[in-house]
């Protein structure tokens, strides 16, 4: 079983370009749902669905600043 790796929504937004007040907007309308942690109920997003959102916005395009920097945050969550 392979274990899913979380970004809280201050590290999503930066990966994306976006503001934290953005991500939240678009859970809200349902653009772009947020998983919700089960302690603290705060939104996290999953790799997975922060690759396939990147994905869908580049569609076709080289490797883009949001790629390099999900990098770098994957490397910090992977030391952990």
């Amino acid at each position: 079983m392979t274990k899913e790796i979380y970004f809280s929504i201050k590290e999503a937004a930066e990966i994306l370009g976006v503001s934290a007040l953005t991500l939240r907007n678009w859970d809200k309308s349902g653009k772009f749902h947020a998983q919700r942690h089960p302690m603290n109920n705060y939104r996290v997003y999953k790799l997975s669905a922060l690759e396939n959102i990147i994905e869908d916005i580049e569609s076709g395009t080289n490797k883009s600043n949001a790629e390099k920097k999900m990098r770098k945050l994957l490397i910090r969550h992977e030391d952990n």
